[in-house]
């Protein structure tokens, strides 16, 4: 859930921040896949981290 949650702030920020700099709807989708990774990736070391304290 984690995960999902990271890559959809990702995606909502890379879009938010392509409209900003008036890019066209390919340049949307670009930044939205660079953030979505960038955030998935936060996301997986966020949840390795949880486990690792819990377990």
């Amino acid at each position: 859930m984690i995960i999902l949650a990271f890559a959809a702030l990702g995606i909502f920020l890379g879009i938010t921040n392509a409209r900003k700099r008036k890019g066209n709807r390919l340049d949307m989708a670009q930044y939205a896949a660079g953030y979505g990774i960038a955030f998935v990736l936060l996301g997986i070391l966020v949840t390795i981290i949880i486990e690792r304290i819990v377990s």
